[in-house]
């Protein structure tokens, strides 16, 4: 199960849509060349009308994954093969999540607003101590956009400065 996103309507979706546009999307190396061509035209159609869930599904559904990736590790390259479901999750679930506070960050700002609230939007087994102290905090929109607009794979959590990468189930919401 996805991410429960608050403020996902119509409004916010259509601010999404704007960032889409922008381009500059993350091209996650998981991607197989299908997938990599297909990447843009899915987010756009899940920020239009689905969700994170959704973006995920396709990813598996089209077949749109790698199988296995390389890796270094001291000094050795290495093939693993690659969790699919998890690595679909993962990268729709992410990068949803990321046009949507893109999006409500823009539509804060138009409605007057300088800032979201951090929140939990996905129980997970065990959540980390530095993701449980920011829930309620309010973290300004500036900073989320300038940081979530990096075309690398930018969490929520490099944006608001937990340690330990994504999967922590953090989102925002308008104050």
């Amino acid at each position: 199960m996805g991410i429960r996103h608050e403020n996902l309507d119509a409004i916010t979706r259509g601010h999404m849509l704007e960032e889409i546009q922008i381009g500059d999307h993350y091209m996650s190396p998981r991607l197989t060349a299908e997938g990599l061509a297909a990447w843009p035209g899915l987010m756009q159609e899940a920020a239009q009308h689905h969700n994170d869930d959704w973006l995920a599904q396709q990813l598996i559904n089209r077949n749109l994954l790698r199988s296995e990736e390389s890796y270094t590790r001291d000094g050795v390259t290495r093939t693993r093969r690659i969790n699919q479901p998890h690595a679909a999750q993962q990268l729709g679930e992410g990068e949803f999540n990321r046009y949507y506070i893109r999006g409500l960050c823009q539509r804060a700002e138009q409605e007057g607003k300088n800032e979201l609230v951090i929140y939990r939007g996905k129980d997970v087994n065990t959540p980390r101590p530095e993701s449980e102290v920011k829930i309620g905090t309010g973290v300004s929109t500036q900073t989320l956009l300038t940081t979530l607009r990096r075309n690398d794979f930018v969490t929520i959590e490099d944006a608001i400065g937990v340690p330990g990468g994504p999967n922590s189930g953090l989102t925002c919401r308008l104050p």
